[in-house]
């Protein structure tokens, strides 16, 4: 055999094996792929942001109300994108409108538990209950938490469980914490606001996390009243109830409220005027 016919039969095998190659390939993917769905796949990405972004962000939201963010989300295209439910309302209110937050958004998601709901014959309660604590229902998200966060809690709407109580939601605060918001229950809200930690609940509740919860990711997309919240978005409290600002618009969001609350602000002071009313923090 010649050296040509040596190198013909050398390219024939090569392009054989190329294309065979090829052939197996979409398979080995399409195999791959299936594997990792069925492990479980996120396919929304959570994005991180730098505290100097976040600081940035939320000093644009300062003294914003819900209304006049609301009216931002129309003015980007997002008319009644974010508005939570209102059934998920201010636990408490205040005059000094210290009930009011604005944050960046951390979530955690608890779902119900299919875990044995009490403890072995002869298991000590208080055993029981500490390791379902630190196993099952743990509140893994608390490192996250940073001057500025707002705790968004995904819980089971359906059961009696305190999730928040006055221990921990103070705890939370003392990490920088600036308001919860979760589309449950709360327990001790007596107590809660006399702690002045701006709470957002759908209902109270009593019972414990230990067999009726347990935590399922932190940080990842949840929804909260009918409304999807991001890690890294703005959410928004007062008496009027809660929104959600996707981080991608945030900032246009908050400069078209920034407009239309300086001009209510300015309006309100000629009407207080008008009717003899002092000047208070609401139109300085």
């Amino acid at each position: 055999m010649n050296d040509s016919n040596l190198e013909e039969g050398t390219m024939k095998n090569l392009i054989i094996t190329v294309l065979f190659i090829c052939l197996l390939f979409p398979v080995s993917v399409l195999s791959q792929e299936k594997t990792d769905l069925s492990k479980g796949v996120n396919f929304i990405e959570t994005k991180v942001y730098s505290r100097e972004d976040d600081e940035k962000i939320l000093k644009l939201f300062e003294g914003l109300r819900v209304a006049d963010v609301s009216d931002g989300m129309d003015m980007v295209g997002l008319p009644g994108i974010g508005l939570v439910d209102p059934a998920i309302h201010p636990d408490w209110t205040s005059k000094d409108l210290s009930h009011q937050f604005r944050g960046i958004a951390i979530t955690v998601r608890y779902v119900p538990t299919q875990r044995k709901d009490r403890p072995e014959p002869g298991q000590d309660f208080h055993e029981w209950e500490g390791n379902f604590y630190n196993k099952y229902s743990t509140e893994a998200f608390t490192d996250l938490i940073k001057p500025g966060t707002a705790v968004i809690i995904d819980d089971v709407e359906d059961k009696d469980i305190g999730s928040i109580g006055s221990y921990n939601i103070l705890n939370w605060k003392s990490l920088g914490a600036v308001g919860v918001v979760t589309d449950a229950t709360s327990r001790d809200t007596d107590e809660i606001e006399i702690e002045k930690v701006p709470l957002y609940l759908r209902e109270k509740g009593r019972g414990i996390r230990p067999g009726r919860n347990e935590i399922e990711s932190v940080n990842r997309p949840v929804v909260i009243g009918g409304v999807l919240v991001c890690p890294g978005d703005v959410v928004i409290g007062d008496g009027d109830g809660v929104i959600v600002v996707p981080r991608y618009v945030a900032e246009q969001v908050a400069i078209y409220a920034r407009e239309i609350l300086d001009r209510d602000k300015e309006g309100r002071k000629n009407l207080y005027k008008k009717v003899g009313l002092p000047e208070d923090k609401t139109v300085e």
